[in-house]
């Protein structure tokens, strides 16, 4: 048990050192890249509706 707690505690203490190095995006960046984020899930999104609404279309044209 007390290998458990040491290897945990050394993990967190090597998380936090790797945090400190991390290069966080500024808030302009932060907010274009979010922007980019919920502009390609529209768009994947509608993209797939599109399909969806094609393939039905075409599966009931088959079975009727």
């Amino acid at each position: 048990m007390a290998n458990v707690v040491k290897g945990s505690t050394k993990f967190l203490k090597d998380v936090s050192t790797e945090m400190k190095r991390v290069s966080w995006p500024k808030r302009k960046e932060l907010v274009r890249y979010t922007g980019v984020v919920i502009a390609t899930v529209a768009f994947i999104a509608v993209f797939f509706a599109i399909a969806d609404l094609g393939i039905s279309s075409l599966i009931r044209a088959i079975l009727n």
